[in-house]
């Protein structure tokens, strides 16, 4: 069945009131959508209504939250018209087993998460005509419950559908959030820039988890910068060989970003440091998978996953 163009989303739910799903719910309650934050620690969800998220740094504003909820069936009561997902990749096996309860035709899906596949995790119990994948271009740090610092907000965000029937979904969800002020563009050429994204995590994100270091530290060591380095290139090896386009300059362009980091902790720094799992199986344990397929060895991605499942035990 072909979606209509009056497609009009109006009511949103945001699982996850972690710094990322905080600012999603944060922009989209400032633009006038009804917005439902969730997630299984209440202490997060209380400040979201009153007095509401509050953003610093690269952006600055605070927005209260319709409604809150602990429990993902919850929504079912009142099922919105698109779920975004910000919750670590991990989680999604149990967030999707509660989704499929009221996820159906005329309900979207939306993975707003870092790492590759994950939408495919969606897509297997939820359907591929439910589910979009987004790639999301912000830094930033929970410095208390609801309350976010953003290190940087690079826009724009990009948004793309699995199924070609669902293209004016998600062209709508782009309107929104663009006009929410997180201006997100629909694109084709989503697979791609994920794997750009991942790639270029999978660098820098576990030298700084394994080391304790932030991202200017590491940096501005020339020996672990050398480890960052040899990841990226393993990671443009796969990448290619997977038939994945990352463009002429990825490498330049990854190298540059990098060094204008600051003194960001990459999440899964943030993660080792707050006893949490991290999301290393979809971002260098991807590597590591399609490298298997490909026949490229990677010795480098495979030695950085180790080690960070070994501190996350």
């Amino acid at each position: 069945m072909q979606v209509k163009n009056s497609y009009k989303p109006k009511t949103f739910a945001v699982i996850g009131a972690g710094p990322v799903g905080c600012i999603i719910a944060a922009f989209l309650a400032r633009g006038g959508y009804e917005v439902t934050l969730c997630d299984v620690q209440t202490s997060l969800l209380e400040p979201a209504l009153e007095p509401g998220i509050l953003l610093s740094g690269a952006e600055n504003f605070q927005a209260r939250v319709a409604k809150t909820t602990t429990r993902i069936d919850q929504l079912a009561e009142d099922p919105p018209d698109v779920v975004i997902v910000t919750v670590k990749a991990t989680a999604l096996p149990i967030i999707t087993s509660a989704l499929e309860t009221f996820i159906d035709q005329g309900r979207y899906v939306v993975s707003w998460q870092n790492g590759i596949d994950t939408e495919l995790v969606l897509a297997e119990r939820l359907g591929k005509k439910q589910v979009l994948r987004a790639v999301v271009n912000y830094g930033c740090i929970l410095e208390g419950p609801a309350k976010v610092r953003m290190v940087f907000h690079h826009r724009p965000h990009y948004l793309q559908e699995l199924d070609p029937a669902s293209k004016e979904v998600a062209i709508e969800i782009c309107r929104a959030l663009t006009e929410s002020g997180l201006d997100t563009e629909h694109t084709d050429q989503i697979r791609n820039m994920v794997w750009s994204k991942t790639v270029n995590n999978s660098s820098m994100n576990p030298v700084c988890a394994v080391t304790g270091k932030n991202m200017f530290e590491v940096i501005n060591d020339p020996i672990v910068f050398g480890l960052v380095d040899s990841l990226l290139k393993e990671g443009v090896r796969v990448a290619r060989a997977n038939e994945l386009l990352l463009g002429p300059d990825f490498y330049v362009d990854c190298i540059d970003y990098i060094k204008n980091a600051g003194q960001h902790k990459p999440s899964m720094l943030q993660d080792i440091e707050a006893n949490r799992q991290t999301e290393i199986d979809y971002i260098n344990g991807k590597i590591i998978e399609y490298g298997e397929r490909a026949g490229i060895p990677t010795p480098f991605n495979t030695t950085l996953r180790s080690l960070v499942k070994a501190l996350e035990t």
